[in-house]
């Protein structure tokens, strides 16, 4: 990242990251909450150019309170901290379901080798907790509720805080609407199951010589998301990479009480690729201002949180009317349902 973040935001978007041709804005999306018809269509404007050209943006007033986003983390915190007896027993366990903890080294994300081969052989270095919509016919959520106090509350926690994110997910389609030209309710019913997936992410404290030892080596290898849109809550760490027009990594580093919003695959597809789904990596954070690296550092813990906005399961996604012209921009992709397109990109990642 270049410069120094804006002390101040223009309405309704301002420059947070730009380098090498990749520009990321900051939205201010209260006026699309609470403001005129005006201030909406200038919001939806924002988000879809910003999609657009890079597929990045951070979202601020976006109606997550802080202290909420605060009390999941450290929720989040307290269940990777138990023991791996008693996370192993709430394993993931299929695509279909896409459900329960994944154990560090399980995933490897990246389906891009380096000139040795290195992206498809190292996992990465991360765990997860994933959490569906609750309710679904032979998918239960994998709870830790019925081991103590804390598993009820952690369970509480996250229902709550699924619901507040697939609120803003809905919200953030009605401004994608709008930004195409299209009425602002057109996603709706497409999104209105809340077929989401919430991914809570740990990245545990690494030595730097992993990384010096291993080339190829990364938190979370590079790719990009499957869905719409995903919501991406960082800690203070860092380390989230976007990759430039240039083909280079830029960092998009934390800014507080802001969600990182992305476009996903599928969100391309249904676009005919107007809107860009980018591809996207964790490293080793960057060195604080006035640290100094060594061959003994230890990059410490890290913290996500990420949302994975999805359309409903049973949904046939397909060129989105006015994103084609059968002689000038013909549809680039066969239709498919959301189920469908997921499983497939699950099961490459195991």
């Amino acid at each position: 990242m270049e410069g120094n973040l804006p002390q101040q935001q223009c309405h309704p978007a301002s420059t947070a990251v730009e380098k090498d041709d990749l520009v990321i804005p900051i939205i201010d999306f209260g006026p699309f909450l609470n403001g005129t018809p005006a201030d909406k269509h200038e919001v939806a404007m924002s988000i879809v150019d910003a999609f657009k050209s890079s597929g990045f943006l951070y979202l601020k007033d976006h109606g997550i309170p802080p202290s909420v986003v605060s009390r999941v983390f450290g929720s989040s915190g307290r269940f990777f901290s138990r023991s791996q007896d008693q996370k192993d027993g709430l394993c993931w366990t299929t695509p279909q379901s896409n459900r329960g903890y994944v154990k560090t080294g399980q995933e490897k994300l990246s389906t891009v080798d380096d000139a040795a081969g290195a992206s498809r052989t190292t996992p990465d270095l991360k765990e997860t907790m994933e959490i569906g919509r609750e309710g679904v016919d032979g998918f239960p959520n994998r709870w830790p509720d019925h081991i103590d106090d804390e598993g009820k509350d952690f369970k509480e926690v996250m229902l709550s805080f699924f619901d507040m994110c697939k609120s803003l997910h809905t919200e953030v389609m009605r401004a994608i609407a709008l930004g195409m030209h299209l009425p602002e309710h057109f996603f709706d019913a497409y999104v209105d199951a809340g077929d989401n997936n919430l991914r809570l992410l740990h990245y545990p404290s690494v030595p730097k010589e992993v990384f010096k030892q291993n080339p190829g080596q990364v938190r979370a290898g590079e790719h990009s998301d499957y869905g719409s849109i995903t919501l991406l809550f960082q800690d203070r760490r860092g380390g989230l990479q976007v990759r430039s027009p240039k083909g280079t990594f830029v960092d998009v580093t934390p800014i507080a009480d802001t969600v990182v919003v992305n476009a996903g695959d599928l969100l391309a597809r249904w676009s005919n690729d107007i809107i860009k789904s980018t591809r996207h990596r964790v490293v080793e954070p960057p060195a604080a201002i006035g640290e100094e690296e060594n061959d003994s550092t230890i990059y410490p813990d890290r913290y996500s949180i990420a949302y994975f906005c999805n359309p409903n399961m049973n949904q046939f996604i397909e060129a989105i009317p006015g994103t084609y012209e059968e002689e000038t921009r013909p549809a680039k992709y066969p239709g498919i349902t959301t189920g469908d397109y997921l499983v497939q990109r699950l099961t490459a990642t195991i």
